[in-house]
């Protein structure tokens, strides 16, 4: 009931929920299929174009392969503890495999993670039978376990490294490992490695280079002691200590599938808390340990038979309200009012939000646009999703830092999709999409003059606000005609007064200071929620802004600070959103990202 319960709220959800950036480039993958890319190796590719083709092109069909792999981990879980410790074990561990976060929620989204989660409990499981008896059963489903595995993610090297190192520590295992079945099943596995090897052999080691060197600083920093505090977190911390328990009586135990499986777990978790100390901060990892986790939940029902009614009902009643929450947290970002709200928090879900929007401008800007105009993306998460949405996936896409910082360029390249920074113009109408918010702020100027150096001055673009713009979108329409001039570029602003999420009277101060490189600006106005409610004086003397963006080449500097007034008598207390509007001076007019304030009541 509960793993039947748990999968149609995973399909209900995963029907509306977004489409996911990196779902949207395996589908991208999956629609120039090939044995092996620069991020991954071929599996997942494959599995979103078998979804797409089952179902078309909607974000629940694409993630229909991954819940029905998803699916069978908590089987095979309940099956595999069953047979080494009873049933009533199997049930339970089969439940927990459920209630665990990480593990519950496989298959949501279109990732790799569901597949290394199969592969690693079939590596797992036929582990446990070698050490019993080695037959043709168990070697065939080590090799099933290890292919998919090395289909599935690089990461499954730590999977196959740990578990060779728990065998060599058993003498069963030492004794299964001579045995020439396993050993063919083995260079089955380390054969599912070729298409990778070889593509990486083929593209200078890009894609190995990525994942080992690239997207790491290998030098210690203590961000890794936040470790334990975010995985007690994500797997609750009663089953987080009853895991670690398991862990620490399986490894003494007189069993050796307990010590096989506690070996395994333990090294896994332990191995990516070390790695914390000197690997990437920057992008998410909290998901890694999840192998480690799977090995461990067979020795958890003996740990929680030891425990008072309470504790395992503690236990269970924590980590069933830790999935709900993650599934309430997708709910959420599925909700656009919802997401809006939390437009001004530090947890906005940017990677999921605004692609809906998008897609609509776009294809209702083509509209107005001469036919035959061509849509050219800033980066690769614009072309993935905008391709999704449009059903193209030959969107080009411009050199980006984002394209090399997740991998993602030496692949676009080979598919000759990326422009780089040679060209410096585009054949033919085109509309070209940048996102404003896929950078850090200090550095979007430097951004606009690069897309400057690509393309030319920039025309006048039509901006999209989404979620108050904390996602921002600017589209611009290229007539493919050379244009000459200075750089001009996007308005840049800020408002220093009042401060985000401040609290405000009915009479307050607006003051900041814009700019629009090589054109100006010939007024500001202030608005609260998208409507007008003050007119500000702009020409101000500023200095410290061209000190700051020295590259800026606005006619108007230092004069580019504005104040204004602001008076208010019907709005309701509460939030509101306080944004500006700002209108160059060749007519372009551009709404600024919001920011909330709070209104006191009279």
């Amino acid at each position: 009931m509960l793993w039947l319960s748990l999968l149609a709220l995973k399909a209900a959800v995963a029907a509306r929920l977004p489409l996911f950036v990196d779902e949207a480039f395996y589908w991208q993958e999956g629609q120039h299929p090939a044995a092996a890319y620069s991020d991954l190796p071929g599996l997942t590719a494959w599995l979103t174009r078998l979804g797409v083709e089952l179902g078309g092109a909607q974000a629940w069909a694409l993630r229909l392969p991954f819940l029905a792999i998803a699916a069978l981990v908590p089987l095979l879980l309940v099956r595999m503890t069953a047979r080494e410790f009873g049933a009533r074990a199997g049930w339970v561990a089969g439940c927990f495999g459920l209630l665990l976060p990480l593990a519950g929620t496989l298959g949501l989204l279109a990732l790799p993670d569901a597949m290394m989660a199969l592969a690693t409990l079939l590596c797992l499981d036929a582990g446990a039978r070698l050490l019993r008896e080695v037959d043709a059963r168990a070697a065939v489903e080590l090799a099933a376990g290890l292919a998919l595995g090395a289909l599935s993610h690089y990461r499954f090297i730590a999977v196959i490294a740990v578990g060779g190192v728990a065998l060599l520590c058993l003498p069963q295992g030492r004794r299964a490992l001579r045995d020439v079945r396993v050993l063919v099943a083995a260079a089955i596995g380390a054969s599912a490695w070729a298409p990778l090897v070889a593509w990486n052999m083929d593209n200078a080691d890009a894609g190995l280079r990525f994942q080992l060197v690239d997207r790491h600083p290998w030098a210690f920093h203590i961000d890794g002691l936040w470790f334990v505090v975010v995985q007690a977190l994500l797997v609750t911390p009663p089953l987080f200590a009853a895991l670690a328990l398991g862990a620490w009586r399986g490894a003494r135990a007189a069993n050796p599938a307990a010590r096989y499986f506690a070996l395994s777990g333990a090294l896994i978790v332990l191995g990516f808390f070390v790695l914390g100390f000197f690997a990437d901060t920057e992008r998410v990892s909290f998901h890694w340990p999840l192998p480690g986790y799977l090995a461990l939940l067979p020795l958890l029902p003996g740990v929680l038979a030891a425990w008072p009614r309470w504790a395992r009902g503690l236990a269970a009643a924590l980590a069933g309200a830790a999935v709900l929450a993650v599934l309430g947290y997708y709910v959420a970002v599925s909700v656009p009012s919802l997401r809006a709200r939390s437009a001004g928090e530090k947890w906005y879900p940017s990677n999921f939000a605004g692609w809906d929007e998008l897609a609509g401008r776009v294809q209702r800007r083509l509209r107005e646009l001469p036919p035959g105009t061509r849509v050219l993306a800033d980066n690769f998460k614009i072309g993935a999703e905008l391709g999704f949405a449009l059903g193209d996936a030959r969107i080009e896409v411009l050199d980006h830092p984002i394209n090399h910082k997740h991998g993602r360029a030496p692949q676009l390249r080979l598919w000759r999709l990326e422009r780089d920074r040679r060209i410096d113009t585009v054949a033919g109408p085109a509309l070209l999409v940048v996102g404003a918010t896929e950078v850090e702020y200090k550095h979007l100027l430097q951004r606009y003059h690069d897309l400057c150096a690509m393309l030319g001055p920039l025309p006048p673009p039509q901006a999209l606000n989404v979620d108050h713009g904390r996602q921002r979108f600017l589209l611009f329409a290229l007539d493919g005609r050379a244009r000459q001039g200075p750089c001009t570029t996007p308005a840049m602003a800020w408002v220093d007064a009042p401060l985000a999420g401040a609290r405000v009277g009915r009479e307050f101060e607006v003051a900041g200071w814009a700019f629009k490189d090589g054109i100006g600006l010939a007024r500001v106005e202030v608005l609260l929620d998208g409507k007008p409610v003050a007119q500000a004086q702009y020409g101000r003397e500023l200095p410290g802004v061209r000190g700051f963006w020295r590259i800026s080449n606005d006619p108007q500097h230092p004069r580019v600070g504005f104040a204004a007034r602001v008076r208010l008598d019907a709005q309701a207390p509460g939030r509101h959103w306080l944004g500006l509007r700002l209108h160059g001076r060749d007519g372009s007019i551009e709404d600024w990202a919001e920011q909330p304030i709070e209104l006191a009541p009279r």
